[in-house]
């Protein structure tokens, strides 16, 4: 505490010298420091909070509100929830906070109440901090201290609130990596056994899980029998046993597969992979192993939740961070160093964090929207850029930690993309599970398409270079580059320092920083580059390029120079694989000759690296077979076309793609070829217009029709009465191109059922338009409305919040349909603004003439309203009404529903009061 100014401002701080106030859609309530009410319009209140900081709850959401810049100076709570009790969960709202802190406050009626929950809030945060007993003290003063002098609101308080008691852990704050404690190195796993589950031990352990008091659901215990088969010894060679499971909401299938799964994992001493597509399921499963393992500290060794190293915190991203903002010149009375407060932030969750998960662990997720995604994104290890053993945080690792921990546990939670990822990059490791579930089973057509997709692109290049060679000119990235990374495991091998001269040499030709500009501006430097330009002015000459959306065009009849550049350019990619190759490949070679000498994290890292070479000098030849063979017929089983991707109409991208027509095929041979037993499981696995027993749709979205083996099939239907517990209404006379109409319909929607709303749009841009004209008058009803890509907020947390308000209304698109498990009044309608058709690209124009035609996009369509429907009742008391507003709505999409489910074709006017009379004949206050 030697800072004078710092000490000066923390002995004068006062809380109940801060204002208070809540910024609404339409005005904002302002409580003074004299404890006097006031109303202020948005211009008001705009130039009364940019003069002097209020304290607030999401000073982002309320600076957009009031159309301020999102640096806007304020007491913003969360942020102080984040440091006082960090790595713990809290909604990013008031409401939230209180539930965090377990407040007993006046109910939120009004704007006024909520002002007093902020102080109250604020209060109980400080008191936390002055306790004798609080738990998060160690290392903090350090970083308060580093934050308050980068001109942080809360500093001079939170260093007030924190000298009440002395700090006795002796821990350094700022380099939390010293107080984090090491990975422990066991020995090898032993081969996993190979004994079977037996439906009998499986209905056992679900009746275990479930409890003696639980309801006794017999499609749940037929599940869990059935799901025994992929926990067989397998027959065949490339033969997995694989059960295909279709489960009606409602039946319990996650603990129907977690019971057979957990035996299995005892029994074998392996690990079975629980996989899913979206984090909100993961979620879900992390919270259902706490049946199995009900004390924490067995459930932290025996369940994982496993990500790509993007996912998790990089303690050197972090040091390095810290030591470029701490270099930065102090900002006392200049306003405020988010970048610094950011760092504060993360150190306090760092130190506390549970497993290091940035994206969708415990850390906080509104920060991205505080202080921007990317700041975010920078202290993981998204490029792939890890030292291994080389780096000096190796010990404490957050990403290793996990790894060792997923080889020994009994089940490992992970998503689609990484099982797949990891069979396409990893396929001789013997350490790749061998009997899977994958959840969501509808999703695995998308999560294929993805993992086996080829780009030749300008980002993808750049991306490759700055791996390759690092940061070549000034600015603050920490790229580090190959040489950085390998030069201390090659520097007494000359043929290895070749390679890797070469590699650099070579990588020369991939596009540099400011790529995009000079391709945009007809001023390519290398033939990457020139390719990019010559691909981008076909498509701006063949597509609608108007608009702010991204536009493709075929590969047919090149323009002129286009062939030539790609030609050109395989040539030179070819220049460059071979060397990654070669030295990838002296990389293994000396695992093998040296194996007497190495230590193991030297093995670790030669091993890495040659892994690491091999998958991006795989994709680079990849790339140059597509540019060598650019003109000519493209294979059959893929499709090509040529992009410029935008976002709200800024060009990011452009390039080559190239996708496989069918993903099931390399993910059959790849993923499911090589496991021994698996579950695809889903409540929508089957197209619902096809006949009884016809499971061809199943078999074509999961790569099962590409088995020699024919997998096990089995149906059960949701034990709900869907016929009486919801309605379907389609709405034929909004004219759904006119979003005054649309937006109107929403709103008079909204307010019949009282919140509890989800309104579903096929189009941001849609979506955006109506929140415009829906938000104010929605407040003006006590309706709070939320929207994905207009509020500072990630979709899973939007979902949440959602949750725990009763009427609110939620805004989204395609994410928010599949990610939302909202179970009682909280979602009681859902309104879509027109079918769902597929969207009519490229790539599916191909689809579609592969798989059928007209029928290939009802049953997508079908699929997708079938995923919406089933959102509306998760729980055997829910009440709903699902609404078209699409009179063209053809009947024969409707077999998505349930059977039994009326459908009611009507107005606008009659599905107002539709809405109202059921809600008030189920007792719903509307």
């Amino acid at each position: 505490m030697e800072d004078l100014i710092v000490n000066a401002e923390a002995e004068a701080a006062r809380l109940d010298a801060i204002p208070a106030a809540i910024v609404g859609v339409r005005g904002a309530t302002v409580l003074s420091a004299d404890g006097e009410f006031e109303l202020l319009s948005l211009d008001a209140a705009a130039e009364r909070l940019s003069r002097v900081p209020h304290l607030l709850v999401n000073r982002v959401l309320a600076a957009r509100r009031l159309s301020l810049p999102p640096g806007l100076m304020a007491y913003d709570l969360l942020e102080l929830y984040a440091f006082v009790r960090p790595a713990r969960y809290c909604l990013p709202t008031i409401t939230g906070l209180i539930h965090a802190l377990q407040l007993t406050t006046a109910p939120l009626g009004t704007d006024e109440d909520k002002c007093l929950a902020l102080q109250a809030a604020a209060a109980r945060l400080m008191a936390d901090m002055e306790a004798q007993t609080y738990r998060y003290r160690a290392g903090g003063g350090q970083v308060a201290v580093m934050m308050a002098r980068a001109g942080w609101p809360w500093g001079p308080l939170v260093l007030k609130a924190l000298e009440a008691f002395a700090d006795h852990s002796r821990e350094d704050g700022l380099r939390v990596w010293q107080n984090l404690t090491d990975w422990e190195e066991p020995g090898p796993p032993p081969p996993a056994g190979d004994d079977p589950v037996s439906p009998e031990d499986s209905q056992n352990r679900l009746s275990q899980l479930l409890g003696e008091d639980a309801e006794v659901r017999e499609g749940q215990r037929r599940y869990a029998a059935a799901a025994t088969h992929a926990f067989r010894p397998r027959e065949f060679e490339d033969g997995p046993n694989l059960q295909l499971l279709e489960a009606g909401t409602g039946t319990g299938k996650t603990l129907g597969y977690i019971a057979p799964a957990s035996l299995w994992a005892e029994a074998n001493d392996a690990p079975v992979w629980l996989a899913t597509f979206t984090k909100n399921l993961q979620r879900q499963l992390d919270q259902e192993l706490s049946r199995l393992y009900p004390d924490p500290a067995v459930k932290a060794k025996r369940a994982v939740i496993r990500k790509g190293r993007e996912n998790y915190a990089c303690l050197l991203n972090i040091e390095e961070t810290l030591r470029a903002v701490m270099m930065r010149a102090e900002t006392q009375g200049r306003g405020w160093d988010r970048d610094k407060v950011l760092v504060g932030l993360v150190l306090r969750w760092a130190r506390y964090s549970r497993d290091g998960d940035m994206i969708g662990g415990d850390f906080p997720s509104w920060l991205g929207g505080h202080f921007g995604a990317a700041r975010i994104a920078g202290l993981t290890d998204r490029r792939g850029e890890c030292l291994y053993s080389a780096c000096a945080h190796f010990r404490k690792c957050f990403i290793e930690k996990v790894a060792r921990k997923a080889k020994h546990a009994d089940l490992v939670v992970a998503n689609h993309a990484l099982v797949v990822a990891q069979a396409a990059t990893r396929g001789d490791d013997p350490d790749l599970p061998k009997r899977l579930v994958f959840d969501e089973g509808h999703h695995l057509f998308d999560a294929a398409d993805s993992a086996f997709a080829v780009h030749l692109t300008g980002l993808e290049g750049a991306e490759l270079r700055r791996w390759l060679r690092g940061k070549e000119q000034g600015g603050s990235t920490r790229a580090r580059g190959l040489k950085n990374r390998l030069d201390e495991l090659i520097t007494d091998d000359m043929d290895a320092q070749k390679l890797l001269d070469e590699v650099l040499e070579a990588a020369r030709i991939l596009p540099a920083d400011n790529w995009m500009g000079r391709v945009t501006g007809a001023a390519a430097m290398t033939r990457f580059e020139t390719f990019l330009m010559l691909c981008r002015a076909q498509v701006m000459a063949r597509a609608d390029a108007h608009g702010p959306h991204s536009v493709e065009a075929t590969v047919n009849d090149p323009v002129e120079g286009l062939t030539d550049a790609a030609h050109a350019l395989g040539t030179a990619l070819l220049g460059l694989a071979r060397p990654l190759s070669a030295l990838s490949n002296l990389l293994l070679h000396r695992l093998e000759e040296d194996s007497d000498v190495l230590d193991s994290g030297a093995r670790g890292r030669l091993e890495s690296s040659a892994r690491s070479l091999k998958l991006r000098a795989d994709m680079v030849m990849a790339w140059a077979q597509m540019a060598e063979g650019f003109g000519a017929p493209v294979p059959e089983e893929f499709v090509e076309w040529l992009e410029v991707d935008r976002v709200d109409g800024r060009e990011r991208d452009v390039g080559l793609a190239r996708h496989f027509i069918d993903p099931t095929k390399p993910f059959a041979d790849l993923v499911l070829q090589k496991a021994h037993g698996v579950v695809i499981t889903s409540a929508t696995l089957r197209d619902k217009a096809a006949e009884e027993g016809d499971w061809s749709t199943a078999d074509m979205r999961t790569g099962a029709q590409h088995l020699t083996l024919p997998p096990k099939r089995l149906s059960l239907p949701s034990p709900f009465d869907y016929p009486k517990q919801t309605r379907v209404l389609i709405v034929g006379d909004v004219n759904k191109m006119d979003p005054g109409q649309v937006a109107a319909a929403y709103r008079a929607l909204f307010m019949a059922s009282g919140g509890g709303a989800l309104g579903l749009f096929t189009a941001i841009s849609r979506l955006r338009a109506a929140y415009e004209r829906l938000a104010a008058p929605l407040d003006d009803a006590g309706l709070t409305l939320y929207a994905q890509h207009v509020d500072p907020v990630d979709t899973a947390t939007l979902v949440d919040i959602f949750r725990d308000e009763k009427n609110a209304c939620l805004l989204g698109t395609d994410a928010v349909r599949d990610g939302v498990d909202v179970p009682g009044e909280s979602l009681r309608l859902i309104v879509f603004d027109r079918v769902p058709w597929p969207r009519p690209t490229l790539l599916h124009r191909a689809r579609r003439a592969a798989f059928g035609g007209r029928q290939y996009d009802e049953m997508l369509t079908r699929l997708k309203l079938a995923q919406a429907y089933g959102r509306l009742i998760r729980r055997a008391g829910d009440k709903g009404v699902f609404v078209m507003l699409d009179g063209q709505t053809p009947t024969r999409l409707l077999d998505a529903l349930p059977e039994g489910v009326e459908v009611v074709r009507c107005g606008l006017a009659d599905a107002v009061a539709t809405v109202k009379e059921f809600f008030a004949d189920q007792g719903t206050p509307v």
